[in-house]
């Protein structure tokens, strides 16, 4: 008897505690009976805000939805403007569910299928804007206009999906990589051909500052040697002005001074040897001093 009332006690607790769910903060529920929606009088889809609530144990299951804001943000996408230009432009969407029946009949409550519909919708309404501008007013500041529009395509959302679009950005707007790739080569290409013609005139211009330098140093170092031998042929001749007038005034002291300035350059250093004739006339005067 005691087993029984426990194993009963223990039931009741079990049943008790299976018709209770509780729905957080942030998410609604809805509850299935038999794999079908539970309805109220209206045959309206029951839609359960956050709080305590009560289920058939066994028989209904509950399957809880997020009602925050959520962020579409995926992969960029190619589109092309009135020019038949490709772009790649990357957008993102903020979007929340404010009709939940709604929202789990077209997307059976999947995430992943809300936002594959979802952004079907925002895509498509980028790509009607975009395919009226050319690329000059897209970059020139029509992006907002292409925001605003976009936004009010995906109003329709709401109706068919069961989903508030909130708000919708561009964030990047690209060249595709196959495209980018040729205009930077070309660029680059542009800017070689440009350094190679600056580069070109410098040399020219190196070249003939140098030849111009050159050349004025050529001629400054012709006159300066111009001058030298000027300069050098006048003390040479004012030198043999003074020699001539001083052997004039006194031929033999002039020879005499010559001879010891030659003893003197010949005797400058004590190791110096010197093989000459005794009778020499280079010893003429200290032959004259001997003597006397």
């Amino acid at each position: 008897m005691k087993n029984f009332l426990i194993t009963a006690i223990a039931a009741i607790a079990v049943l008790v505690v299976s018709s209770v769910f509780v729905v957080p903060e942030g998410q609604r529920a809805m509850v299935f009976q038999f794999s079908k929606i539970k309805r109220d009088a209206n045959d309206m889809p029951l839609v359960f805000e956050p709080g305590l609530h009560f289920k058939v144990p066994l028989i209904e299951k509950v399957n809880k939805l997020d009602a925050r804001i959520q962020t579409l943000d995926e992969a960029p996408d190619r589109f092309v403007t009135s020019e038949k230009k490709d772009l790649m432009v990357d957008s993102y969407a903020k979007w929340r569910i404010v009709d939940f029946a709604t929202y789990y009949l077209r997307t059976s409550g999947s995430i992943d299928n809300a936002r594959a519909l979802l952004k079907q919708k925002i895509n498509n309404g980028l790509r009607t804007e975009f395919g009226s501008r050319t690329i000059k007013e897209i970059v020139s500041g029509d992006r907002d206009a292409i925001m605003a529009k976009a936004l009010e395509s995906a109003e329709s959302s709401r109706e068919d999906l069961g989903i508030e679009v909130i708000d919708v950005r561009v964030k990047a707007i690209n060249l595709p990589t196959e495209v980018s790739n040729s205009i930077y080569d070309r660029m680059r290409a542009e800017r070689t051909a440009v350094a190679k013609e600056h580069r070109s005139q410098g040399q020219e211009q190196s070249e003939i500052i140098r030849a111009t330098i050159d050349a004025k140093v050529t001629v400054m170092l012709a006159d300066a040697q111009k001058k030298a031998f000027e300069l050098r042929g006048e003390g040479d001749a004012l030198a043999a002005k003074i020699y001539a007038d001083a052997y004039s005034k006194d031929a033999e002291f002039y020879a005499f001074v010559r001879s010891l300035e030659a003893y003197e350059k010949s005797f400058s250093n004590k190791g110096d040897i010197m093989v000459v004739k005794p009778d020499s006339d280079f010893f003429q005067y200290l032959k004259k001093n001997t003597e006397k």
